[in-house]
């Protein structure tokens, strides 16, 4: 069936960073510490995980503007070939979503960017001043990142088998909705490694979007290259 829709996670995927969280967590010297593992394995929820990272850097600065949080993203790069890829995509009438646990004030700044049809992420709450809150808003949680891919699905009337989900982690899978595609792209970590073999999903190594042409449409290649 045709391909119409490519859902890109986006950290790792489009952008040469594993977590748009753990760079506030460099911004402010702290880090998550053992939440990370019982957040990976399912143990914590989203809530109380971006309740602990805030309450981490709060501890270095009680009083965190949203500016400073933006300026923590100055210097973030797109990975190799990804506004190549997206540009490509969509060149084909192909629909390009962003479905990413990360935080908006980046994942918007870069589906703006990419220029892509339609991007969802977490973020945080602010005071009228617009300074940090203790909460942060869960619109995907790491874990059900399908229900997004669904709700795609639902307004634009596609099929599953005519998706396909990008991600670098193994939590990414549950993008994979019944019927859909899944390719597992840089995978950074052992525990995605295994993920991605264990559901026998295609496997990119490396950070070139290019590179995942081939698995998009098979026996292509990327159009540059003809």
């Amino acid at each position: 069936m045709e391909l119409r829709a490519v859902v890109f996670d986006c950290d790792g995927v489009l952008i040469d960073t594993i977590s748009s969280w753990r760079i506030i967590h460099e911004h402010f010297g702290t880090n998550s510490g053992p939440m990370l593992d019982q957040f990976l394995k399912g143990g914590i929820s989203d809530e109380e995980f971006m309740a602990d990272d805030i309450q981490h850097w709060k501890g270095v600065n009680p009083a965190i503007h949203r500016d400073e949080l933006m300026r923590c993203y100055q210097g973030v790069t797109l990975n190799s070939g990804a506004r190549d890829l997206v540009d490509a995509l969509k060149e084909r009438g192909v629909e390009v979503a962003i479905v990413s646990a990360g935080v908006d004030l980046l994942i918007g700044s870069i589906a703006q960017m990419l220029k892509v049809d339609d991007w969802v992420s977490n973020g945080f709450q602010y005071d009228e001043d617009g300074f940090l809150q203790d909460e942060g808003v869960v619109r995907v949680p790491a874990h059900y990142k399908g229900d997004m891919v669904e709700k795609l699905c639902r307004i634009n009337g596609f099929e599953p088998q005519e998706i396909c989900s990008v991600g670098d982690n193994h939590t990414d899978l549950s993008m994979m909705i019944p019927g859909s595609r899944f390719i597992g792209f840089n995978p950074s970590k052992e525990m995605a490694f295994e993920g991605f073999r264990d559901a026998g999903v295609p496997i990119v190594e490396g950070n070139d979007c290019r590179d995942l042409w081939p698995h998009l449409f098979p026996g292509e290649t990327f159009p540059s290259e003809l």
